[in-house]
């Protein structure tokens, strides 16, 4: 299958290489979920935003960020209480990149790696992949598939302000990220919403699909 950077994030525009696949096995559910807590001297209660603050210095930006819940577990808030596949399936943006992400059995792989970056293509950036070069990715779930969505998952939480440069991807390529401050492109996909916390991964929605180099 060969996609544009346009195309839509093949499942979750997370996906993890054959080495990270040894640290979970694939499940059609995504239901692990964990807290995050960064705090380093106790404080009287502390909510997840302010713990978002805290630790990633910055809230959630970008233009789409206003089509987040407000509440639930699909709002900013609930989703820093689950791990990313978990985070990402009750988010409306990215329900083509969960199924993509279900069908390749990466849900308990990227749910149970410690810390990521996920670079997420949003449902309107699959919608723009042609139906069949979808299909065929589709049709090989543990090939291309996988390949694609890995390309889209980076090793530790990297911040807003440590984002710009090149990054190694899970599925061995190498994606660059260009901007500073609330401006950002990967590739030529634009974030749309950047610095989303999740318990185990910062997540960086974006309008396109990453494709590898090979």
């Amino acid at each position: 299958m060969i996609l544009t950077h346009r195309t839509a994030a093949l499942g979750l525009a997370l996906v993890l290489p054959l080495g990270l696949a040894a640290c979970g096995s694939s499940d059609d559910n995504a239901d692990t979920g964990s807290s995050m807590s960064d705090s380093t001297t106790p404080s009287p209660s502390t909510s997840p935003s302010e713990s978002m603050s805290d630790s990633m210095s910055g809230a959630p930006f970008g233009a789409a960020c206003g089509q987040v819940p407000t509440t639930g577990a699909g709002s900013f808030d609930g989703m820093m209480t689950a791990p990313v596949a978990t985070a990402a399936s009750a988010n409306p943006l990215l329900s083509t990149l969960v199924t993509a992400v279900k069908e390749a059995g990466l849900v308990d792989t990227l749910n149970g790696a410690p810390e990521l970056t996920v670079f997420a293509p949003t449902n309107d950036a699959f919608a723009a992949v042609p139906k069949a070069t979808l299909d065929a990715a589709m049709a090989d779930p543990k090939g291309l598939l996988t390949k694609v969505l890995t390309n889209h998952v980076v090793a530790g939480k990297i911040a807003p302000d440590k984002i710009a440069g090149e990054h190694k991807t899970l599925g061995g390529g190498t994606i660059t990220v260009s901007g500073s401050g609330e401006d950002f492109t990967v590739g030529q996909a634009k974030v749309v919403c950047g610095n989303v916390q999740t318990a185990n991964a910062t997540v960086y929605i974006i309008d396109g699909v990453l494709l590898p180099a090979s």
